[in-house]
């Protein structure tokens, strides 16, 4: 089963952040939702930050702003994945600079589309 980390998850529905998680659900991916002020999203745990998820996922789809991003950038290379999306509004030039000399595979699109899904539908 393929997994993902949604890193900026939210238990709002409206948000994209749960859109992505219930997106990523419907295709049967393995989803872990990141969010510190949350226990719960979309009926799953949801973890405080990238280092308490308890797999290595293959992607990690991120919804914060550019500069929480640039923080966390050290605490995602370190859990490790095969692509990390940053969807429209989290990317910066400094981001991919970052990211870049972290190794990180950096793809730049909306998470939930690339999965077959439109976000209006959700």
């Amino acid at each position: 089963m393929k997994s993902v980390a949604i890193i900026g998850a939210s238990a709002d529905s409206s948000k994209f952040g749960n859109k992505a998680v219930r997106a990523f659900q419907q295709q049967g991916y393995a989803v872990y939702p990141v969010n510190p002020k949350e226990s719960q999203i979309a009926g799953l745990t949801c973890y405080p930050s990238i280092s308490d998820v308890p797999v290595r996922p293959d992607k990690i789809s991120v919804y914060l702003p550019p500069p929480l991003v640039l923080k966390l950038l050290p605490a995602i290379a370190a859990k490790g994945c095969d692509e990390l999306w940053l969807n429209p509004g989290t990317e910066s030039d400094e981001i991919l600079a970052a990211a870049d000399k972290l190794g990180l595979n950096v793809i730049q699109a909306c998470s939930i589309v690339a999965v077959g899904i439109s976000p209006s539908a959700l």
